[in-house]
């Protein structure tokens, strides 16, 4: 299949394939030691869409967990849409993801593995759908997360020193 490159009226290119990254769960990537990552479809409904659009999602507390050969995400908190009234829906729901099932089975085999959570990375939209990026992940120790910021500290500093120069 040919991809053919759009010109926009600033003359930019515009790939119909790129992601436009709504939210980032920066804390999962401290907390957790991912393993893997998967791309998921999620079910909205409502505004819900709209609110994604205008950035009001919060991923604090957010997991996934498999239930009934089914995908369901917990404790991610979208904003209801201002103009929404009625059609507005619970801010903290859980929200079915789009999986193939060999993606599911292996999910689930892999997170009954001791110490190892399905937690959300980031949302996007990708193609005018929004998407999930989830990851498997094992809890880091405290020593764990001391290490990262220690080695976080020494490279911001080499970076500051090639600056400077």
């Amino acid at each position: 299949m040919k991809s053919r490159d759009h010109k926009t009226a600033q003359g930019d290119t515009h790939d119909p394939n790129a992601r436009k990254v709504i939210a980032v769960n920066r804390r999962a990537r401290h907390e957790y030691e991912i393993i893997d990552t998967y791309q998921a479809g999620i079910v909205l409904v409502g505004t819900e869409v709209k609110s994604l659009r205008a950035g009001r999602v919060n991923f604090q507390d957010a997991f996934v967990r498999i239930e009934n050969n089914e995908a369901w995400l917990y404790n991610m908190h979208i904003s209801p849409y201002e103009q929404g009234n009625r059609w507005n829906v619970e801010p903290v729901r859980r929200r079915k993801l789009l999986l193939h099932r060999w993606e599911i089975d292996e999910l689930r085999g892999r997170s009954e593995q001791k110490g190892l959570t399905i937690v959300p990375l980031q949302l996007y939209f990708q193609r005018g759908f929004a998407r999930i990026e989830i990851g498997l992940g094992r809890g880091k120790k405290l020593y764990d997360k001391r290490q990262a910021i220690a080695e976080r500290d020494r490279q911001r500093e080499q970076q500051r020193e090639l600056s400077g120069r």
